[in-house]
Formats: structure tokens, sequence, C-alpha cells
């Protein structure tokens, strides 16, 4: 576990999030004109996994299990296809958040029945590392402490089965971004949420230095009429880490919680100038990454190499952001800007 986790954090590199459920991709792939099937599911992943180069900013993907089961065309495991390319595959575990029974409004997290087996079976099928998502509503009255202490305690429960089946956790509460609620409102529920999960994770004996946290950034909530910039949210970010995150945790890898791509990296690249953290930081976007490149895709064979050339873009503009070279010069410029940035 503790190569998993140096191999996940190697410089300059982040995690690529495909763990997509049926019903999150189906909308996706609905918006585009896109079918959405296991074999189109496939294609789409297979197109990004492909994807040549993807190995030098990307460490690790978070995969969902029809895609940890599935193969190429050319019938070789994803699994493998990944560490072709020196790609930790990994794996989400969760089944999906449902309705807090008594706490209208607020949701927990499913998957613990049967968690150990599976985890068994996941390590046999090539994944290396887990993850499991909660999310907490935020508003005037929510989250209510019950709803955090519950995902904080199934958090807990993932990462050490996890941790039991040699397999790196990846903890991931997520505050939305979904409300009108001020930065500051933000920064006050990810204190109240990080300091519970942490708190519940060393009371379930969970081994800090083998796991790794994946986070929201601070943010004014989306219908807020009030945005913060990024330096505001990078300060508020890391002032709210600091205060709740051990050091012996090695690494955060944030989430980009909905926002778009180039928002996402900018705000990374905020957070990583000039900071001074016990803990690496680095990516672990999902939409932020993905989005360009299944536009560009749509569901043809034909649009497969400006996809890859999409993604491939974005992984090297959430690379520089890690380092804080990132700038909206390379948006324009392209990808010998990028190159230049490694001279």
């Amino acid at each position: 576990m503790n190569e998993t986790v140096a191999a996940l954090l190697t410089r300059d590199k982040g995690v690529l999030a495909a763990d997509e459920s049926f019903p999150t991709i189906a909308k996706r792939f609905e918006a585009l004109g896109i079918e959405a099937t296991e074999e189109s599911r496939r294609a789409y992943r297979e197109m990004l996994f492909t994807t040549v180069g993807m190995g030098e900013f990307i460490s690790g993907v978070i995969l969902f299990d029809e895609t940890l089961r599935q193969r190429t065309q050319d019938g070789v495991p994803m699994a493998e296809v990944l560490s072709k390319q020196g790609i930790i595959p990994g794996i989400k575990v969760d089944m999906g958040a449902k309705a807090l029974a008594a706490f209208a409004g607020e949701k927990i997290t499913m998957g613990l029945d049967g968690l150990r087996e599976r985890l068994a079976e996941y390590r046999e099928l090539g994944a290396r590392f887990t993850k499991w998502r909660a999310v907490i509503a935020v508003d005037e009255h929510l989250p209510t402490r019950a709803c955090i202490e519950a995902n904080a305690g199934a958090l807990a429960m993932f990462a050490a089965l996890s941790q039991e089946a040699d397999l790196v956790p990846i903890v991931e509460p997520e505050v939305l971004m979904n409300g009108k609620h001020t930065i500051a409102r933000c920064e006050e529920v990810t204190t109240l949420t990080l300091k519970a999960v942490c708190g519940a994770l060393f009371e379930q004996r969970v081994v800090l230095e083998q796991m790794l946290l994946k986070t929201g950034m601070v943010l004014s909530g989306a219908e807020c009429p009030e945005q913060a910039d990024a330096e505001i949210a990078a300060n508020a970010t890391l002032r709210c880490l600091r205060r709740t995150v051990p050091a012996a945790v090695p690494g955060v890898v944030f989430l980009s919680g909905g926002q778009s791509d180039e928002s996402a990296t900018q705000k990374l690249n905020a957070i990583c100038r000039g900071s001074d953290t016990p803990w690496k930081v680095t990516f672990s976007f999902g939409r932020a990454l993905q989005a360009p490149a299944m536009n560009a895709w749509k569901g043809s064979p034909d649009n497969v190499i400006g996809a890859q050339k999409a993604l491939h873009h974005r992984a090297r503009c959430n690379s520089a952001a890690i380092r804080g070279k990132y700038s909206a010069e390379m948006e324009k410029t392209g990808l010998p800007l990028l190159e230049r940035e490694h001279v």
C-alpha cells in the first residue's frame, strides 16, 4: 500500500475519475445524442484509457465496476491497458447515496454489506486502490450532525476494510456546490465534515499514512450571487485543510465538484502556487477532465483522435496547475507552451 500511495502521488500527476454510475453517464451521453449501452460505455472508456501519453500526467484511474470487468475491442482487460501506461487501476466501491431516513434533504452512502468479499474480488481483477464518496448538502440548516457523523462512520469502515484487503482507500466526503450558500458557509461545513471524518478514521484504526483524502475546494455555492475568486477560494481551502487534516495523511486530491474544466484548473493552480502543506496536493477530476473529450467524441469512432487530444490537453493543464505554472495563455496556445514548461 505504501508503494501504491507513492505512485498515486507521483510528482506532477493526478487521478482521473472515470467511475460514473449508469444513470450519471447515461445523462451525459443523452445530452450529446449518444445511446448509453454497455458497448458505448466500453468504447468511450477505451478511448480515454488508450490516449497516448496519458501516463505522463495521470497516475491512477478510478473505474466503475462494469469497466473493471470489460476488455478493449482487441480483448485486453481495461486494468491491463492502464497498467501498460504506468497508470494504477482503482475502483469505486460504494453503491451510491440514498435518502437518510428521518432527515429530509440529506443522504447516506450505501455499500458496506458484502464489501469485504467485493474488495477481495476487485483486487483479483487488478484494482490497487478504492474510492467511497459521501455527499453533504448545504443550506441555512443543513447538514445536520447526524448526517455528518453517519457518513463519517461509513467512510471510516470502508477505509478499514480496504486496508484489510491491501487496497489503498481514497476517502471522499464531498460538500456539494449546489445552493446559494456563501464561501464562508462552505468553509464552516467543510471544516465540520473533515473534523468528523478524520476523527472517525482514527477511531476505526485506519492507517492514515496508507490512504488519500479526496475533498472539494472551498467555494461559493453555485447559485450564490457573490462568487469568490480563485485566490480567495484557495486561501479558504488551505486554511480549512490545515485546521482539520492530520499531517500523517500523505496526499489530498481535489475533486472538481461540478466546476467547468478551466475554472477547476485555475483554482487548483491557485491552491498549489506557493502553498506550504504537510501533504502532497493534486487532482482527482472527473467531468473537469473528461468533458472536452466526451464533447469531441460524440460516440463516433471517427472522433477518437480529436477526443484523445482534448483529454491529453486537459491533463497537461492540470499537471501544470499542480506546479502552480498554469495560465490562461495555455488554453490559447495549446500544447507547445506546456512543453516549454518542462524545459
